[in-house]
Formats: structure tokens, sequence, C-alpha cells
């Protein structure tokens, strides 16, 4: 009898589409839904619009709490961002929301031409972003940092947990123009009220300090940078995390600083693909200014990935914390 396969709980199908919250982790309920409706209370100029997708965006509590100012608009992401552009010019704040593959990919030309261009006041927070979902490539939004980075004016956010995201919504409300936020849904992991950690719209944030490895990291790639600094602890390598929340504009003058403040190995992690992402916007910002650390990489790879259960699939593609963890290693 294989006693592996025995002692390990077999994943079933629902695996696919699991919170990326772990067994028995703190985890927070619809933050998003929740601090919209809240950010929404005295402001009716908060409109929500979604493309069939309330009850799988969070968005079902907004258009609970305030039927009158929902608009579904069905399987039409064209539509949704472009009545989304219509709506900012009449001074409204809509905040869109459906699957990142579906806004970036059907609508992107009209998230560059009808919002950015004319730099609308539209919030688009899009669900199941880079590795969150087990159902393949028709679903894994692994290139919409990419996609997204290259349009002009447009504010990139990519948070980490509960706390970023409830935070993050008032600020992206409350900052002028165009703001694509990566958006965690359902039981959203709560990580980040343990390290006295403020959102703030633009900047990065040291987490911990560690002398032999920074770690900067995007998203619940800083939860797992976080759960590796623990591991690595046990080996005496020291591990310092930078938490980047804001992809665009990039923090760099606190980015720059970490990195030449101490000679570690500078490991960029994010749930995106190798291409594209904050990886290379990181790289590039250490070439422009002169700085050469020992850089990798913790990214997807730059191709298109298969379908299964979550943690079988962050293990393959090297997200999950002990596979993080033994790249470290080896790289040390």
């Amino acid at each position: 009898m294989n006693t592996v396969a025995a002692t390990k709980p077999r994943l079933t199908t629902s695996a696919m589409i699991a919170s990326i919250a772990a067994e028995g982790q703190r985890a927070k309920a619809a933050p998003f839904g929740k601090a919209l409706v809240e950010y929404a209370a005295d402001r009716p100029e908060i409109v929500g619009m979604t493309a069939d997708l309330a009850k799988y965006t969070d968005l079902h509590l907004f258009a609970q709490a305030y039927p009158e100012r929902f608009h579904q608009m069905g399987m039409a992401e064209q539509l949704l961002l472009a009545a989304a552009g219509g709506m900012a010019k009449e001074g409204l704040v809509p905040f869109t929301t459906t699957y990142a593959v579906f806004g970036t990919r059907r609508a992107y030309d009209f998230i560059h031409q009808v919002i950015a261009e004319e730099n609308l006041n539209v919030k688009m927070c899009f669900a199941l972003p880079g590795l969150t979902t087990g159902y393949g490539p028709s679903h894994q939004a692994t290139e919409d940092l990419a996609m997204m980075r290259g349009i002009p004016g447009l504010t990139i956010v990519d948070p980490c947990d509960a706390l970023d995201i409830e935070q993050a919504v008032p600020q992206i409300a409350a900052h002028p123009g165009p703001v694509y936020m990566r958006l965690l849904r359902g039981n959203v992991p709560l990580v980040l009220d343990e390290y006295g950690y403020k959102f703030e719209l633009g900047k990065a944030k040291l987490l911990r300090d560690g002398k032999d490895v920074l770690v900067i990291a995007s998203g619940f790639m800083t939860m797992r940078a976080l759960e590796v600094a623990d591991q690595l602890r046990a080996d005496n390598v020291d591990v310092a995390v930078l938490h980047v929340p804001t992809i665009k504009p990039l923090d760099e003058a606190t980015i720059l600083a970490e990195v030449k403040r101490l000679d570690r190995v500078v490991v960029v992690a994010e749930n995106h693909s190798v291409i594209g992402g904050l990886g290379e916007a990181t790289a590039s910002l250490l070439l422009r200014s002169g700085a050469a650390p020992r850089f990798r990489q913790v990214a997807l790879p730059d191709e298109f990935l298969d379908a299964g259960a979550l943690p079988t699939l962050h293990d393959r593609y090297g997200i999950s914390t002990g596979t993080m963890a033994q790249r470290i290693r080896s790289w040390l």
C-alpha cells in the first residue's frame, strides 16, 4: 500500500475553487463587499456594476444594501466598462467587478480607450487574479498585470489579505482617475494586522527585516513570503519582507532604499507570469538606478497552466510556501 497516498488527504474538485486561506488560518468573509457597503453609506455617487458575477465577486452585498445603485450588465464585459465610463462622465464613481480574465482580455480596448484615455473615475475590481483558480487558462489571469501596466495613467493595486482590501477600498475610491485592483474574494486570509500594517496607496511597506534575503512581494505572495521567513529562520536564514501593494505607480524610492541598504539576495515574489509583472518592473528599476544585487524571481512560468486543485498547482508552479523556501535555500 502507498503510505504517502494513504496519509495525504485526497483533493476533490472543490479544491479548484477553494479559498487561498489554509485550513485553520484566520480569515474574513467578503472584505471587499463589506468595505464598499460601509464606504458608500453616505456617498450616493458610488455605484456598483458587474457582468453577471455579483455573487462571485462579493458585490452582491452592495446590491442588497443599495439596490437602486446596483447595475447588473449581464455577460457583457465591454458593455460593463463602456457604461461605467459613461457614468463616470456624469459624476458617479462606478465600482465594476468581473473575473480578471474576462475584464482584461475581453474588454482591454474599452479600458484603454473609454476609461484610461479619458482619465475617468472608474474602479475595476476583478477577481481570480493569477493562479487563484484551478479551472485552467480560461479562468487564470496570469498576465493581467503585464496588460494593465502598459496603460498610461492607470493605478494598479495587488492586495495581500483582507486588511489590505478593507483599507484599499476607500483610498481607491477617493483617488481621482481609473484604478485596477486584483480582487481576492470569499474567505480571505488575515495576516497583516500582526505587523502594525496600514495600506497607503502608492507606498511599499517593510513588514519584517532580515540580513540575508530581501523578498519584495505583492498580493498573497506577501503572505507566502512571511511564511517562508518563519520556515527559514529554523535554518538561521534571516529574511526581510517588503510588501508592494501598489504595482503602478511603483514606490521606487522605498524599493531602492531597501535593496541598497544591505548586501542581500533580492527575490521578487508574485502571483503572476514571470513576464511583465512586479519582477520585471523591479528589475528595470534596479538596472536604471545602477543597483546590481543578486536578483531572483518567484513567479508563474511563461506558459498556459494546468487545471487542477489549487494546492497541487501552487506546488507545481513554485508559489507554495514549501517550494518557495526550497528555491531560496538553493539560491543561498
